[in-house]
């Protein structure tokens, strides 16, 4: 008897101080809403960066600077999930599964190589599949709020067709960096000339050789920060009107600006562009049927139930067609035997896009699960798009759809944190690195 209490003693003393260490590790950094983000989550962040860093060869600011940007991030990413959470909006662990195996195909890689591949890059799977989660989450929460707040007038989009057919349908390419020193809410005089003051003083670095990237994750306000501004590739019509002014024309390494928005003093580095392109766009034609699981409808049940329908089809015992008239829970393509017409793929959901560009015509594919429900497709046919009239507008609509998105995301990002409660507890300044 006198062993075992010993052992529990000691079992107790290991337990309490677990526990006391992972209190440490995890405890609240930042109230945000009804919300918090912890010390584990901000560090694992900064972390990332850091590993990204070294395999960049890029240097970086200090550590206090990481971790005001990661913050920013994480509470951007916060505000996004408690109003995900209000929404309803949720991804299910099979439309999860259906997207991660999607992202492994395009890699051209099998699920076990995928999973080797993630972990020699230190990050656990299960962690790495929870963060394709959220940011399927995220994405279905922008697109919920933000495309409301988009109208498009028939004069931009045919403003748009003339511009691209007097430049032959050919669009110049830029890759950008993207430094916004940005004003506080409802700025005075005061805080504008503050801005203007750090942004000459960046341009200045910039200007003197210092290094961008690092520059953008230290001072940078804009989205991109942590990524040290990198906005990738834009098209000159899809991005922000204020950049293009600002970038038309310029060669590459140029540094612009800085210039002023609503937002506060933006200053662009072309990195790269390249030339001239023709627009060409590959449309696929194909018809589905959508089965939406519900209280008396298991996930299960219904991806049973499509297999089903794909049996009888393939044996000659039913019809594509009726089926889809009969069963699909997609009212647009129902009556019309399932059959969504010829498109972009560009326009679908990822899941949907990433099944059809694995098939071949006349192929039934298997069922996947999508944001919307069950899906069965089958592929009718595949052409390339040539420059018609209609897909001039179609396309003009999607550049000016796309800027217009980056832009009222950014301003539609900028009110929820503008209107959130957030508090950073402060931690120890002594342990706050350099």
């Amino acid at each position: 008897m006198k062993y075992i209490v010993v052992a529990f003693s000691l079992l107790s003393f290991f337990t309490f101080n677990v526990s006391a260490q992972q209190v440490a590790l995890d405890k609240v950094a930042v109230i945000v809403d009804q919300g918090v983000i912890l010390e584990s989550e901000i560090e694992a962040l900064v972390a990332q960066v850091k590993r990204n860093a070294i395999a960049n060869n890029q240097t970086l600011p200090s550590d206090r600077a990481l971790r005001t940007q990661a913050i920013e991030r994480l509470v951007t990413d916060s505000l996004q999930t408690q109003m995900a959470e209000k929404m309803g909006i949720q991804v299910s662990d099979p439309q999860l599964d259906q997207t991660i195996t999607g992202i492994a195909a395009n890699n051209n890689l099998s699920m076990e190589d995928f999973r080797a591949l993630i972990g020699r890059d230190g990050i656990p799977f299960e962690v790495y599949r929870e963060d394709i989660r959220k940011e399927m989450i995220t994405g279905e929460v922008r697109r919920a709020n933000v495309r409301r707040r988009i109208y498009i007038t028939n004069q931009e989009i045919n403003n748009l067709v003339k511009l691209i057919e007097e430049q032959g349908a050919k669009q110049a390419e830029y890759h950008l960096g993207h430094i916004l020193i940005g004003f506080p809410p409802q700025p005075n005089d005061d805080d504008i000339s503050k801005a203007k003051d750090t942004a000459d003083r960046v341009i200045e670095l910039l200007e003197g050789g210092s290094d961008f990237t690092r520059i953008a994750i230290a001072s940078s306000s804009g989205p991109k920060a942590l990524d040290g501004g990198d906005l990738g590739w834009m098209n000159i019509n899809a991005m922000p009107t204020l950049f293009a002014e600002a970038v038309q024309g310029k060669d590459k390494d140029t540094l612009v600006g800085p210039f002023r928005s609503g937002a506060g003093f933006h200053i662009l580095k072309v990195k790269d562009l390249r030339g001239i392109e023709i627009v060409k766009v590959e449309e696929v034609n194909a018809r589905h049927i959508l089965i939406k699981p519900s209280v008396i409808l298991s996930e299960d049940k219904a991806r049973e139930k499509l297999e089903e329908f794909r049996e009888q089809v393939i044996n000659g015992e039913a019809d594509f067609a009726e089926l889809a008239k009969e069963h699909s829970a997609d009212p647009g393509s129902a009556l019309r035997g399932g059959e969504l017409g010829w498109n972009d793929p560009e326009i679908y959901v990822p899941a949907f896009k990433n099944a059809l560009a694995n098939m071949e015509n006349d192929e039934i594919g298997q069922p996947f699960r999508s944001v919307h429900g069950w899906h069965l497709v089958q592929m009718i046919g595949k052409r390339v798009d040539d420059a018609t009239d209609k897909r001039k507008e179609e396309k003009a609509y999607q550049l000016i759809f796309n800027r217009k998105f980056a832009e009222e995301t950014e301003a539609w990002l900028r009110e929820m944190r503008d209107t959130a409660y957030i508090e950073v507890i402060e931690e120890d300044i002594s342990s706050a690195g350099n």
